[in-house]
C-alpha cells in the first residue's frame, strides 16, 4: 500500500498545526461559530445532534495494521471506545470533544492518516473496489489510479470550493463492488487492444434526485485519464448551480443539459487541458505502483478442513476467490443481530489489525457496505482467522444476506436525518435472524437512510428504507428493485409509509411474497424485475 513520502507527511503535519489554532481561536471566543465551520469541515469536523463528529479518510479503503491499531486508540482515548465504518470507505467518531481534536489528528498523522477532504465542497475521498489487487477478474489493480486522484485532487486549487461535494470511484472489474454509477464520476478500468483505459461515467448520485451516471466516453487511454478528469470537473465547476443547494451537484448538470451536450464541452475542454501537461510521467506512476505490487505469496494448497459445521457455514458465505491459487479473500461482517451496522468496539478493531498483520500481509479494507477485509489469507489460514473472529463476535456468516444492512448513523447521531436508521435495522436483523431462514432467502441488499441525503443508500438496495417526517412522527418509506451493483437500478416507492413496527412487517411481507413467487436460482431483485411491482404491492398493504 502507499506510503507518504516528505511532502505528503509535511502537508499533514502544517494542516494539524494550522487547525490547532483555529480550534484555539474558537475556544478563546476570537471567531464565532460562523466563521470557525468552514473550518472545521475542511478538517472533517461536523456538528452533530449531541456532539463534533470527525469523519478519517481511508483513501480507497486501503489500510495497514498500524493504522488500524490507531483507529482503535482513538476511538479509546477521544471517543466512546467505539468507529463507526461508512459507506466511503472511511470511520466516524460521534462523541469528540473540540479542545481535543488537533491532538487527535496529530496522532492520525504520526501513522499517516488525516480528515481532510472528508467534507466540504471539494473532492471527497476516492472510492474503490474491496477486493482490489485480489480480484481473479480485474484487468488491473485499480488503487494505483486511485492514489493518483488522491493526490492530484488534495487541494487542487481549482476544485476546493466546487458547487456541491464531489466523489469519485475506480474499479477495474466488470462486476461492480463499489456502486460506481451512483457516483458523481465513476472509472471502470477496461482493455482495449491490449492497451489500458478507462471507461467513463458521470453524473450519478443518489440524495434527493437519484440519479444513475451515463457512459461519457467508452475508453480514454490511461495516458490521458487525468487531464480527462480535470476536463469534467472544469466543465462543472464552470456551470453547476452555485445558487441552488439542491441543484448543486453535477447529475443535476449533466441531466439538464444531456449526456450529449456535456461530452461535447468536456471534449471541447480536454483538448486543451491536453496542452497543460498535468498528466503524470512514467516514472512517477511507476513509483505510485511500486507500493501496489502483489505480496510475497507462497506456494500453498487449497485444502480447508470443513469438518466444523459453523466454519463450514461461515466459509460459504464469508470467504471469496483470490486470484492466487491457495489464498482467499475473508469479509468480516460487522452486522452483529441485534447490533449498529458498521460499528466496531476498540478490541475488536484492534483483534482485526492483529489478523492482519498475521494472516493478510499486513494489509486490511474498508468496504463501501460497511464491513472489513482481509484480502490475502492463505486457505490454511483460515481455521485460525475465524476461531479468532468468533472469539471476538466478528463471525458473523451473512455477507449479502438480509441482516447484512446498510444503516446511517440516522437521528440518533445526525443533525440532518428525519428519522432514526439504527433501530429499524436491529428490529429486521432480529426479525430475519434465524441464519437458515436468510440463507434461504440468498442475496437480498437490504438499505436505510434516515435522511432524503442518502447515507445509507437506500435507493441503491434490493429493499431500501428512507425514514422522513410526518408531522412530527417518523415514518418510514419502502421501496423495492434497487441495485449499486453492475446491474444498477433506482429502487421505486411501494406506496404510503410505515410507523416503525410497521415498516418491518412490511419487509417480511415482501420476502414471503418472493418466496412465493421466485423461480431456481432468482434473488429477491430478479424476482422483482420479472414480476414487477404489482405483486409485491398487493402483498405489503393486501
Amino acid at each position: 500500500m502507499y506510503k507518504y513520502d516528505n511532502y505528503d507527511q509535511a502537508i499533514v503535519d502544517a494542516r494539524v498545526e494550522e487547525f490547532r489554532d483555529q480550534v484555539k481561536r474558537r475556544l478563546a471566543g476570537e471567531i464565532t461559530e460562523d466563521q470557525f465551520k468552514p473550518l472545521r469541515l475542511m478538517n472533517g469536523l461536523y456538528l452533530q445532534l449531541h456532539a463534533y463528529m470527525l469523519r478519517v479518510a481511508i483513501p480507497y479503503g486501503t489500510l495497514d495494521s498500524r493504522q488500524m491499531r490507531m483507529l482503535a486508540h482513538i476511538a479509546r482515548k477521544y471517543d466512546r471506545d467505539y468507529g463507526h465504518f461508512t459507506t466511503r470507505q472511511n470511520i466516524q467518531y460521534n462523541w469528540i470533544k473540540l479542545e481535543e481534536c488537533a491532538d487527535l489528528l496529530a496522532e492520525l498523522a504520526t501513522v499517516e492518516m488525516h480528515a481532510i477532504q472528508t467534507s466540504g465542497n471539494c473532492i471527497r475521498n476516492i472510492s474503490s473496489d474491496q477486493y482490489a489487487g485480489a480480484a481473479a477478474d480485474e484487468v488491473a489493480d485499480p488503487r494505483p489510479w486511485a492514489e493518483l486522484l488522491r493526490q492530484w485532487s488534495t487541494f487542487h486549487p481549482e476544485f476546493s470550493y466546487l458547487p456541491r461535494k464531489f466523489k469519485i470511484a475506480v474499479i477495474a472489474s466488470p462486476e461492480d463492488r463499489a456502486a460506481m454509477r451512483l457516483h458523481d464520476i465513476g472509472l471502470e478500468l477496461v482493455k482495449q487492444d491490449g492497451v489500458l483505459g478507462a471507461r467513463v461515467f458521470v453524473g450519478g448520485g443518489m440524495g434527493r434526485t437519484p440519479m444513475i451516471a451515463p457512459e461519457i466516453n467508452p475508453f480514454v487511454k490511461a495516458d490521458d485519464l487525468l487531464s480527462y478528469i480535470e476536463a469534467c470537473l472544469r466543465v462543472y465547476n464552470r456551470y453547476g448551480r452555485r445558487d441552488n443547494i439542491y441543484k448543486a451537484r453535477i447529475k443535476i448538470l449533466v441531466h439538464e443539459i444531456g449526456a450529449d451536450e456535456y461530452r461535447r464541452q468536456v471534449e471541447e475542454e480536454f483538448a486543451h487541458v491536453k496542452t497543460l501537461g498535468i498528466d503524470p510521467p512514467l516514472a512517477e506512476l511507476e513509483r505510485i505502483s511500486a507500493y501496489f505490487a502483489p505480496p510475497a505469496f507462497e506456494s500453498v494448497g487449497d485444502d480447508i478442513d470443513r469438518s466444523d459445521p459453523d466454519f463450514a457455514v461461515w466459509l460459504d458465505q464469508n470467504v471469496k476467490p483470490h486470484k492466487q491459487a491457495g489464498y482467499a479473500i475473508v469479509n468480516i461482517s460487522l452486522k452483529p443481530i441485534g447490533g449498529i451496522p458498521g460499528d466496531a468496539s476498540s478490541a475488536q478493531i484492534d483483534v482485526m489489525a492483529d489478523l492482519a498483520e498475521k494472516y493478510s500481509f499486513d494489509e486490511l479494507r474498508v468496504t463501501h457496505a460497511q464491513n472489513i477485509v482481509l484480502p490475502h489469507v492463505a486457505k490454511r489460514d483460515l481455521y485460525a482467522v475465524w476461531k479468532t473472529l468468533n472469539d471476538a463476535e466478528l463471525a458473523n456468516a451473512n455477507l449479502d444476506l438480509i441482516s447484512d444492512i446498510i444503516a446511517c448513523p440516522g437521528l440518533d447521531y445526525c443533525s440532518l436525518a428525519n428519522a432514526r436508521s439504527i433501530p429499524i435495522a436491529q428490529k429486521i436483523a432480529t426479525r430475519f435472524a434465524d441464519p437458515a431462514r436468510q440463507r434461504d432467502l440468498g442475496e437480498l441488499k437490504l438499505k436505510i437512510s434516515g435522511c432524503i441525503n442518502a447515507c445509507g443508500h437506500h435507493h441503491a438496495g434490493h429493499i431500501g428504507i428512507l425514514g422522513v417526517d410526518r408531522k412530527g412522527v417518523e415514518n418510514y418509506q419502502l421501496t423495492l428493485g434497487g441495485s449499486g451493483a453492475e446491474d444498477v437500478s433506482i429502487g421505486k416507492i411501494t406506496g404510503p409509509g410505515f410507523d416503525e413496527d410497521g415498516i418491518v412487517d412490511a419487509v417480511e411481507r415482501a420476502t414471503d411474497k418472493y418466496k412465493e413467487l421466485r423461480e431456481p436460482g432468482e434473488r429477491f431483485v430478479d424476482t422483482y424485475r420479472r414480476v414487477g411491482m404489482e405483486p409485491f404491492k398487493e402483498a405489503i398493504y393486501g
